[in-house]
């Protein structure tokens, strides 16, 4: 039987892998004319969708495919206003930068001022257009045209502050009229005694979103980590050509990240609403057009969000559990276990490198949660033995909408209890999992009859009946000692990395207003 609005049959849209998912798009799918450009939405504009069971931008049915139309929306640069700056690091935090922005329009010549003065943007980098084009839906919702810049920035100096702005021909950022626009990042120091880091997932658009925004910056950090599930432009996330899409969604997500992603650099990876298939056969063709992020994973090309930078004493790694979920298969299997090689090589050369005392790994479906999604069994399959081969020191995941936090856990047990203020050793104690879901998307609970347990509001610890997705996509009952701390409500991990005598992460988790919910401390070796 097809759904109402899209015509896509659901039998075919649960057992279709990406791949073949985009095939279908790209063949089938009913297209029209009608444009509406990135501008309208930023400002405001449209949030419409294909509905299969009602209207509104929650409940949207639509799906879209990448083609090779030329770009229509012609506008003078003067008028073009550049916005949805986002920072990233390359390989090298100490020496690349990658500026990325959004325009409304097309436009000729894009480029980037920079200089080590507001009043001095004398250097000046070519900047490459990459556009998407989403072709609209027949008495449903019109084609998009997206166009997202990218400039690359290497060769410059450790630990120094920069200014920049972001331009194309007939707008020059250091004109008079356009100097507010100018932004800043400082690169990484050659060896920084402490500086501190933010992460979650499952961000999205809305009030909690910007909140959780605005307790970023406050903790100053020097990279923020995004464990996928981006912003929600795919609405249903199960990975099939009926989920709700609407591209619009970017547009609304870059703007409202704008005044912290344009100076501190914005570290995505993949989760499983960030699979689209409508652009190209991996899902990964629109995070390809919107993101420039390091270029050292086994494919940058197929795989963006795998990828790794040494940031200080921290090695980070970031993978893509789309790769071996066993609850939302679209994407099971499609590096064919290079990504998984590549981790082995990847956390080997890291615990080898010089002055790198502790490595975090983050992605987006769990290892280790007792909320909506549980734990997957793919990830633990495949990567628990690589994390607790090199001692992994910090794992991070969204994807449940909640913060919970593990003991340190060893051979799938509790290796050591970590209470709220304890310290962990995971040389000896196993590896601490937090779940860090709740960046602004609508949250979710526990299961029936599980108290939540943070700081402030500790209650008695004890086990707790849960499941977790075994191959096949079905679950398993399991009953878990390792849940130590759950708080249902917008948070985020904020930690503090020291080297010198004693090296630490000092791990906090802050709830929406910026108020400490659970922390604690990894050391090595003490």
């Amino acid at each position: 039987m097809e759904t109402p609005d899209c015509g896509i049959p659901e039998h075919l849209a649960t057992r279709m892998s990406m791949a073949e998912q985009y095939e279908y798009l790209r063949t089938k799918l009913t297209r029209r004319r009608t444009l509406v450009t990135a501008g309208a939405v930023a400002a405001g504009g449209l949030l419409t969708g294909c509905a299969a069971g009602g209207t509104g931008t929650s409940d949207q049915k639509a799906a879209a495919v990448k083609t090779n139309a030329p770009a229509t929306s012609k506008v003078p640069g003067a008028v073009v206003t550049p916005f949805g700056r986002h920072l990233a690091f390359g390989g090298d935090p100490k020496t690349e930068m990658r500026i990325s922005w959004q325009v409304p329009f097309a436009v000729k010549r894009p480029y980037v001022r920079v200089g080590t003065r507001p009043d001095d943007l004398s250097r000046r980098i070519t900047a490459e257009v990459r556009d998407l084009h989403t072709p609209g839906l027949t008495g449903v919702r019109p084609a998009v045209e997206q166009y997202y810049v990218h400039a690359a920035l290497n060769g410059l100096r450790p630990g120094t502050t920069y200014y920049y702005g972001v331009g194309h021909e007939g707008y020059d950022p250091a004109a008079p009229a356009h100097r507010p626009t100018i932004g800043s990042f400082r690169t990484a120091p050659a060896n920084p005694e402490k500086f501190v880091f933010t992460a979650f997932g499952d961000q999205g658009v809305s009030n909690a979103a910007a909140a959780n925004d605005h307790v970023i910056l406050r903790e100053d950090p020097a990279f923020h980590l995004h464990a996928g599930d981006i912003c929600y432009a795919d609405t249903n996330g199960q990975g099939k050509t009926t989920d709700g899409y609407d591209p619009t969604y970017w547009d609304l997500f870059l703007k409202q990240n704008e005044p912290v992603s344009r100076s501190v650099p914005w570290m995505v990876t993949t989760g499983n609403h960030d699979m689209e298939a409508w652009y190209s056969p991996d899902g990964y063709g629109g995070q390809l057009a919107r993101w420039s992020l390091p270029e050292n994973g086994f494919d940058p090309t197929h795989a963006p969000g795998v990828y790794s930078f040494v940031y200080g004493n921290v090695g980070i790694v970031a993978l893509d559990a789309n790769d071996v979920s066993y609850e939302i298969t679209a994407n099971l299997g499609y590096t064919d276990g290079k990504q998984t090689k590549w981790l082995d090589g990847r956390l080997r050369e890291l615990r080898a490198t010089k002055g790198v005392d502790f490595v975090v790994v983050f992605f987006h479906h769990c290892a280790y949660s007792t909320s909506q999604h549980a734990s997957d069994g793919g990830v633990r399959t495949e990567w628990l033995p690589l994390f607790a081969k090199h001692q992994v020191d910090l794992v991070i995941n969204g994807h449940n909408h909640v913060y919970e936090r593990t003991d340190a856990i060893r051979d799938n047990a509790v290796g050591r209890a970590v209470p709220i203020g304890a310290s962990t050793d995971p040389t000896k104690d196993g590896i601490v999992y937090v779940t860090a879901g709740g960046g602004g998307r609508d949250l979710y609970g526990f299961p029936a009859g599980v108290k939540e347990s943070y700081e402030g509001h500790v209650t008695r610890h004890g086990t707790v009946d849960t499941v977790q997705w075994a191959k096949g996509q079905h679950t398993k009952a399991e009953t878990v000692e390792w849940s130590r701390v759950r708080y249902r409500g917008f948070s985020l991990l904020s930690v503090e990395a020291e080297s010198g005598s004693t090296p630490r992460l000092k791990v906090s988790a802050l709830d929406g207003d910026g108020k400490r919910i659970d922390h604690f401390e990894v050391r090595r070796g003490h």
